[in-house]
């Protein structure tokens, strides 16, 4: 399930499907579990190795990225 705080977490250069609906249960990325809903995972090339903060609660403005949007979300 999604949460209201990022996923900070150090990655290794590659590709990534960033889970968009919240359902995955290996969050922050897709295990598929999007089924028959019309959200698919974002797909994301990370050139280096680096620390990412993913979006945990899937409003950010910046796609797969954190921006800060989880400190307006009420609840």
């Amino acid at each position: 399930m999604s949460q209201n705080t990022p996923y900070i977490l150090d990655m290794k250069a590659g590709n990534y499907a960033w889970c968009a609906c919240g359902l995955s249960k290996k969050q922050p990325f897709c295990d598929g579990s999007h089924g028959p809903t019309n959200m698919r995972p974002i797909l994301v090339h990370i050139e280096e190795d680096k620390k990412v903060a993913w979006c945990g609660c899937k409003a950010s403005n910046k796609g797969p990225f954190c921006d800060g949007t989880h400190k307006n979300i009420k609840g």
